[in-house]
């Protein structure tokens, strides 16, 4: 975790500069405990949960979709409501702890209900045991978000912060993909076993990793003055008529879509294209493994070239690797194979920078306004890029079959290029549009430092409970 600690001690807030620098990055460790249960969860929800519902329990797939989309709409509006009404918040113990506590309890009793059901699953019984996660989910998660862009004011302390929260997470969902590849050696096509153990890692993870999380730091002190009434109208227009928020979530919109593409396709593409099934599982894992060590890597070319401009190159790396994909054929399975370690080395690199951007917009927006909108920004960056994994199947999916592909049969040459096509092709205008979208972004190191001296010079409220 060297790479981790490339900031000197002198560069940090007065929170982290105490101690030597093994002891902040211990901290930060400690700090982003709380992204091991969110992540576990992550791949469950969005990859095997749907199946296993459908094949071990009898549920339609089309009832499965449905309450998966209705989730999905919730997620519209729980993200933003529990954003701005973290940001409203005011308590002895802060704006962000209480309902990461709260979203913590929610979290663990509906895990415990999705994962061991106690009943027969119906979807009555799915929709509302999922209603309750996604409640818990949103309530830990977004406040958390909020709070890491709080920690530090200084523009590459905020990359740093970010970057252990990709590592730590990444690690979690690299865990959680083994789980189902260890429950189809000791029993293959057991959900019920394979929902256990993933399950077991969420709920042996989300306490401590609240806990830990919850003591790392004590939060900042809130804006001087009231908390701002709740306004549909005003919340709506700190929204849509910040033009560099828009900027920053369209960009990460394209960029999930394209990493969602990709993870919509990689199976067929591995299993029907290049003709390697007992390689399709595997390809995934191994582009994984390199991802972990993709944080500690671009942290470092985000300090030297700042953030945007670092979030632009991982996207350039990006289209190159995707278009590169054009070349491989059948025979060229060392050429994937490749592609894939520099894909996973690249992986996350923009979303990495874009998170910790939008920290320093709601650092400007303050300084302009006076308002507090740092919540309501992390949930709709959030809800942007929810909204992009969900577009990303409904786009590729139907993209390949009008193409001619089928899963269940054989395929024409010419419906497995389509397959290959869309494989290299969506990726690579997703990235390069994400790239186009940052060029030239305005809010550098340089102006945000000059915000970040405005807004210190300004009163404080009440310290924050230790």
């Amino acid at each position: 975790m060297t790479a981790l600690t490339a900031i000197p001690s002198s560069s940090l807030s007065p929170l982290q500069s105490k101690g030597d620098e093994r002891s902040g990055a211990l901290r930060l460790i400690r700090f982003s405990a709380v992204a091991v249960p969110i992540a576990a969860a992550t791949m469950p929800i969005g990859v095997y949960l749907p199946a296993i519902f459908a094949r071990d329990f009898g549920l339609s797939l089309g009832m499965i979709g449905f309450i998966f989309l209705i989730g999905r709409l919730w997620d519209a509006i729980s993200d933003p409501l529990i954003g701005s009404l973290s940001d409203r918040t005011r308590s002895r113990f802060g704006r962000r702890k209480p309902w990461m506590a709260a979203g913590a309890v929610l979290f663990t009793l509906s895990s415990i209900f999705l994962f061991f059901p106690v009943a027969t699953v119906t979807p009555h019984y799915l929709g509302g045991v999922l209603f309750v996660f996604y409640l818990g989910w949103t309530a830990i998660q977004i406040p958390f978000l909020a709070w890491s862009g709080e920690i530090s004011g200084h523009y590459h302390e905020r990359t740093r912060i970010a970057t252990y929260q990709t590592v730590v997470g990444s690690a979690a969902l690299f865990v959680t993909l083994l789980l189902p590849a260890l429950a189809d050696q000791l029993r293959p096509g057991d959900g019920h076993l394979q929902m256990s153990l993933m399950g077991a890692l969420v709920l042996a993870t989300v306490i401590p990793g609240v806990f830990l999380s919850l003591t790392a730091f004590p939060e900042v002190p809130a804006p001087a003055g009231p908390a701002e009434t709740l306004s549909i109208k005003h919340t709506l227009r700190a929204v849509f008529a910040n033009t560099l928020l828009l900027r920053v979530l369209a960009s990460d919109f394209a960029v999930t879509l394209a990493q969602s593409i990709r993870a919509a396709l990689i199976v067929f593409y591995v299993s029907f294209y290049m003709g390697r099934p007992d390689w399709a599982a595997a390809l995934f894992l191994f582009q994984f493994v390199f991802g972990i060590f993709a944080g500690p890597i671009w942290l470092r070319i985000g300090l030297k070239l700042g953030k945007h401009r670092t979030a632009v190159l991982g996207e350039l790396v990006q289209v190159a690797v995707n278009l590169s994909l054009l070349l491989v054929t059948p025979d060229t399975f060392g050429l994937l194979l490749a592609l894939t370690l520099v894909q996973g080395l690249a992986q996350g690199s923009g979303n990495l920078m874009l998170r910790a951007i939008v920290a320093d917009i709601a650092d400007k927006h303050r300084l302009e306004t006076g308002e507090e909108r740092t919540g309501l920004y992390y949930s709709v960056f959030s809800l942007a890029g929810k909204g992009a994994s969900a577009i990303a199947i409904g786009v590729a999916l139907p993209l390949v079959a009008w193409l001619g592909f089928d899963p269940r049969g054989s395929n024409s040459p010419q419906a497995l290029l389509g397959l290959a096509y869309v494989f290299a092709l969506g990726p690579a205008l997703g990235h390069a549009f994400s790239a186009l979208l940052l060029a030239r972004f305005p809010l550098d190191e340089a102006a945000h430092s000059e915000i970040r001296r405005q807004l210190d010079d300004q009163p404080l409220a009440l310290a924050p409970a230790e």
